[in-house]
């Protein structure tokens, strides 16, 4: 009796600290209320309507179907792309959380002010968040200029 309370206590205590660790895990790139939409663009840089992102530290921001809930942004780095959301990825999405280019060189939320650096996502002085703004992978192809935008 002893030895089946014992292993009932111990796979109970395991259990209840396995819930617990899930449940307090880190919250991993956004707040919880983010939303989740598909992301599938294909962006042909040969057309004129995508020249800035030809070269580097241009940006445009993206709003075609399968772009997210409120498009993306997509920044040239070098020879490589930063293709943001457009949704803040710290508070809850509504009327004024929609990130917004300023200046050339930030990424600013108008709801709080919170800005990042445009090239590299990272808080910049002031930002009440650690959390920078929501990426994609992307695939280029320099040959054909074509780049898709996946998730």
């Amino acid at each position: 009796m002893k030895k089946t309370f014992s292993i009932l206590s111990i796979l109970t205590l395991l259990i209840f600290s396995n819930l617990t660790v899930i449940s307090c895990g880190s919250r991993e790139d956004t707040v919880s209320c983010f939303p989740n939409n598909p992301i599938n663009v294909t962006l042909n840089l040969n057309f004129p309507a995508y020249n800035a992102i030809t070269y580097d530290g241009g940006w445009i921001y993206v709003n075609e179907q399968q772009s997210g809930t409120r498009g993306l942004i997509v920044v040239r780095v070098g020879d490589s792309f930063k293709v943001y959301d457009r949704n803040a990825p710290h508070i809850c999405p509504d009327a004024n959380t929609t990130l917004e280019v300023k200046d050339n060189i930030s990424v600013l939320c108008p709801k709080d002010n919170t800005r990042w650096i445009l090239r590299s996502g990272q808080p910049e002085t002031g930002a009440k968040t650690s959390l920078p703004p929501k990426t994609y992978p992307y695939n280029y192809d320099p040959a054909t200029r074509i780049l898709n935008i996946y998730f």
